[in-house]
């Protein structure tokens, strides 16, 4: 008689899911340890930046050098810190949001609902103004409504995760709120009016020729492991790129900080001088800075006196308004939309600094 052999199942191994757990659990461990060890060292930067300038190198605590030193070595530090947990964080986030995504949530919706989601999406997805020809593109051929995808352009750069969590760190939630709302609230009724405007016709003829396609497209699965692993190539990718703007951002502001008396930015960027909002917008303009390296500019101001709603404004047209960006617009948009995008926008930021002026 034959016996028959039937292989017994070795429970002592463990399967796919429970490797991912433990892969998972792991992670999380690491995470909260490394969480610990970085909020350790940034708690001690202030202190260690007062050793090093007035003890270590000898400056005097009632100089200008002093005072100058010392805000470029906590400053640089802090900065870099704040950025890399937040664009980590940022980079997982992302994650979930791709271009056909964002485009398959943004078409069809109401264009008052769909004001509001691209509002609101444009915060936390990975576009900037160097991505605006294809997105805009791509919306054309989704039947986005022109009204729509103004809301998403707007905030996309405007409201920026890194600024305003940069912002939380640097100068407090009401401010970083404040960044928040009044940019939210320029994207969504900024979108509402050019879409009340009906001027599909001075969107560039090519673009309009264009028919809306079903694209398929696959889009792949991550497990948290893979979304992680984009986290840590956002830092790299994003922190590698902007690091010398935030060196450069924080030596401007230092100077300021150091340097420049607080009667002159008061008298300059204060209150009283109703001319400070409007100037603060057409010299941003032409500036091009990211939000990392403008947003120790705006701290230093701030501290030195000048007005909450100037300094605002300021921030705002760097962000939204800059000029590559309305280079780069120029190849779908025709001079006379890209004039009402520049007036509808400028005049949200204008009365926003004015606004704040105001009340605070």
């Amino acid at each position: 008689m034959n016996t028959i052999h039937i292989p017994r199942c070795d429970c002592s191994e463990p399967n796919s899911e429970q490797k991912d757990g433990k892969g998972l659990a792991r992670t999380l461990f690491l995470g909260s340890a490394g969480l610990a060890l970085w909020w350790i060292i940034y708690s001690r930067l202030d202190p260690a930046s007062r050793f090093l300038t007035y003890d270590l190198f000898g400056l005097s605590r009632d100089s200008h050098l002093g005072d100058t030193v010392q805000f470029f070595i906590f400053e640089v530090p802090k900065v870099m810190m704040l950025l890399t947990l937040i664009v980590f964080i940022v980079g997982i986030i992302r994650s979930f949001f791709t271009q056909e995504r964002t485009r398959r949530y943004l078409a069809g919706k109401r264009e008052s609902a769909g004001n509001v989601m691209a509002a609101l999406l444009g915060i936390v997805t990975p576009f900037c103004s160097c991505s605006a020809v294809p997105l805009f593109l791509g919306f054309v051929q989704a039947g986005v409504p022109l009204g729509v995808t103004f809301s998403f352009l707007i905030a996309a750069p405007m409201v920026n995760e890194i600024a305003l969590v940069l912002l939380y760190g640097l100068l407090g939630w009401k401010v970083a709120a404040i960044y928040l709302t009044s940019g939210l609230i320029i994207a969504m009724v900024a979108g509402w009016i050019i879409g009340r405007l009906h001027l599909d016709g001075w969107i560039e003829d090519w673009v309009r020729e264009m028919r809306a396609g079903e694209a398929v497209v696959m889009e792949e699965k991550l497990t948290w492991a893979d979304r992680i692993e984009r986290g840590r190539i956002a830092v790299r990718d994003i922190v590698g790129k902007v690091w010398i703007y935030v060196v450069a951002g924080i030596g401007v502001g230092a100077a300021i900080h150091g340097y420049v008396p607080e009667d002159f930015m008061a008298a300059i960027m204060g209150k009283d001088a109703w001319w400070s909002v409007p100037a603060a917008v057409l010299v941003g303009i032409p500036m091009y800075s990211n939000a990392a390296g403008i947003v120790p500019i705006v701290e230093a101001l701030l501290g030195k006196g000048a007005a909450l709603g100037t300094v605002l404004a300021f921030m705002m047209s760097v962000i939204a308004l800059s000029l590559p960006e309305m280079v780069i617009l120029r190849k779908v948009l025709k001079p006379k939309l890209i004039a009402v995008f520049i007036a509808v926008v400028g005049s949200g930021i204008l009365f926003t600094g004015f606004l704040f002026n105001m009340l605070f």
